[in-house]
This record gives structure tokens, C-alpha cells and sequence, in this order.
């Protein structure tokens, strides 16, 4: 099923907003310079940090996936005390339901944009990079090519459910 990624967007804004703030907080943790930031907008892209280059390698590496980071634990906190109910369809309500959507929504944003990845080849593909920098950035910038293209058939989406929906009921299965 095509759904145009703009009305994705405006569905899931909160997963947006977050995903931008978590860029935002890698470059202040990564001490890069902000210079503007739109958490959400109706239009491509839905929302952006533009910063200063970054100086060093691993500065691109965690202002890229930040958000993979930020978003998935969002994602599944919001999530956890509405999960149980709707899954076993105990004593679900409507908030609950209003749980699971904001952290599917917040989750399924967590993949690194193709612009993200972009940057971060463009910084280790340099020659100051160091070996193990290279190592380690190339699979992360494969990954997340190979999400982007996973989007295309809900992959991004199936992730957020997963995080939403599948993990908190697994960690209450395995504390039990």
C-alpha cells in the first residue's frame, strides 16, 4: 500500500519532533554549534538541524544516529505501561491506545535519514580518518542505506511496532 511520505509525516509528527530534538542533543553532547533548527513542517524534509561541520569524525557518527538511539528508548518508555493491556486486551482504553500510537509513532522515526548517512560517509571517507573510525562508521552508513530502502515496504513502521508493542511485552515476559 502507497501512502505518500508527507501524510506519514503529519501522522506521526511526535516521531518528527523527537527525531530532530535528538539531533539537536548530539550536537550540544558533541559541543557542534546549532544554527537552526525546524522540529516539524509540512513539506520535505518534514524537519532538519543545520549545524557547523563537525571537526572530528565521531562528532558526524553520533549527531548522525542520535535519533536511532533517542527515539527508540522514547519510543518504548511512552509505550510501556499501555502495551500490556492492548496485547492481552485486558483493560486497554482509549489512552492507552493514545500510548501506543505517540511511541510507534516516536519509534518508527528512529532510522537515520540518507542525508545522515551522507555525511557521515562524506567525514570518514577523508583521509585524516582513522582506520578504526572507517571500520566502524562504513557498516553503520550500509545500515542505514539499507533501512531507507526497507522504509518502502514499511520497514520503519514494523520497527516502531516492534519497539511499541513487542519489546516491553517480551522484558515483562522475561521479569515475570
Amino acid at each position: 500500500m502507497f501512502i505518500p511520505g508527507f501524510l506519514i509525516s503529519i501522522i506521526t509528527f511526535p516521531g518528527v519532533i523527537v527525531h530532530e530534538a535528538a539531533h539537536q542533543l548530539f550536537c550540544r553532547l558533541s559541543r557542534v554549534a546549532v544554527i537552526d533548527v525546524c522540529y516539524f513542517r509540512f513539506g520535505n524534509p518534514a524537519g532538519y538541524v543545520v549545524h557547523e561541520v563537525p571537526k572530528k569524525p565521531y562528532q558526524h557518527i553520533l549527531i548522525g544516529i542520535g535519533p536511532f538511539f533517542l527515539n527508540t528508548i522514547v519510543g518504548a518508555l511512552i509505550a510501556l505501561p499501555a502495551s500490556i493491556p492492548v496485547i492481552k486486551f485486558e483493560s486497554a482504553n482509549l489512552f492507552d491506545y493514545f500510548l501506543i500510537w505517540l511511541g510507534v509513532s516516536i519509534a518508527m522515526h528512529s532510522f537515520p535519514s540518507t542525508g545522515d548517512a551522507k555525511s557521515i560517509w562524506n567525514a570518514v571517507a577523508s583521509k585524516e580518518t582513522g582506520l578504526l573510525t572507517k571500520i566502524v562508521a562504513t557498516p553503520i552508513v550500509g545500515l542505514i542505506y539499507l533501512c531507507a530502502a526497507g522504509s518502502v515496504v514499511w520497514l520503519d513502521f514494523v520497527y516502531g511496532i516492534a519497539i511499541a508493542m513487542l519489546i516491553p511485552n517480551l522484558l515483562v515476559w522475561a521479569l515475570a
